[in-house]
């Protein structure tokens, strides 16, 4: 690889880790403080799933490759925009709250065991930092997704409005297409390869 690309790759690297870092720091204090008021385990759990994503931006390895394509950006920018654009609303939901607050304990519970057992290989970019096939991964190849459309489908049961249904419907579209991108990666790797025989699944069993 020229010098010149090198360098540029890591200037781009070192920038993007910076905005990770900042945006998610924001939303981590932002939760904690809701945590402080409320004393809710879902703020709790959203201020340890963002804390995660600061700390393993910073500590993350370098990739093998990176699907540095318009269409992996869109798609990553498209899929991470759906929950800061949510409105919370005061209006009857569509199921008990106790149920709406389980499922959004399972689903971050989910999305915090994937970042864990996924490690330094964690990266928003489609890209290969090292295959990860244990803990929940055996499971499907993309639990952190399945977790977020967990939280996403109670969080819409809570707030059913016509404005919630659209964000979350183009940006968990997103994020099943990011799968699908990340994948066409990662398949370039024939441990990869030989994990996806081994779990079927992408994000939903039975379904995709």
């Amino acid at each position: 690889m020229a010098p010149g690309r090198l360098d540029a790759e890591r200037v781009g690297d070192i920038v993007s880790r910076a905005v990770i870092i900042v945006l998610f720091s924001f939303m981590a204090v932002r939760f904690g403080s809701d945590f402080l008021q409320t004393g809710r385990l879902t703020n709790l759990l959203l201020l340890i799933s963002e804390m995660l994503v600061v700390a393993l931006t910073v500590l993350r390895r370098a990739a093998a490759t990176v699907d540095r394509s318009v269409r992996a950006r869109l798609l990553t920018t498209l899929s991470l925009l759906g929950p800061p654009l949510v409105k919370p609303v005061q209006m009857v939901p569509m199921l008990p709250a106790s149920i709406t607050v389980a499922a959004s304990v399972a689903g971050l519970a989910v999305v915090i065991a994937g970042k864990i057992t996924l490690g330094r290989s964690f990266g928003l970019m489609p890209a290969n930092r090292g295959i990860v096939s244990s803990g929940v991964y055996r499971l499907v190849r993309h639990p952190i997704y399945l977790g977020y459309l967990i939280t996403h489908v109670a969080f819409l049961f809570a707030n059913p409005t016509l404005w919630n249904l659209a964000i979350l419907l183009v940006g968990d579209i997103a994020l099943l297409a990011r799968a699908v991108c990340e994948e066409q990666t990662l398949a370039r790797d024939a441990g990869y390869r030989e994990y996806q025989q081994l779990v079927r699944w992408r994000v939903c069993p039975g379904l995709f």
